[in-house]
């Protein structure tokens, strides 16, 4: 296998080329850390949510049962 010759110009050239897919694929590393951070972020305000409204679930249905009651006795 014989290598070409590459001119100063354009292995400076390449070299740029290169820094600059490295700089991109650092951005876009950072770009993806941030977004699982944000997923993170979501799935536990979701979380949080949810309990949330499974506890004011209990309670409505508790207050219905109550309202059920009083209604029987009444």
């Amino acid at each position: 296998m014989s290598l070409i010759p590459m001119s100063a110009q354009a292995f400076d050239k390449l070299e740029q080329q290169i820094n600059e897919l490295i700089l991109h694929c650092q951005k876009l590393e950072q770009s993806n850390q941030d977004l699982q951070q944000q997923i993170s972020a979501l799935k536990e305000e979701r979380h949080q949510r949810m309990h949330v409204a499974n506890q004011t679930d209990q309670k409505l249905e508790a207050m219905i049962s109550r309202l059920k009651t009083l209604e029987q006795q009444a």
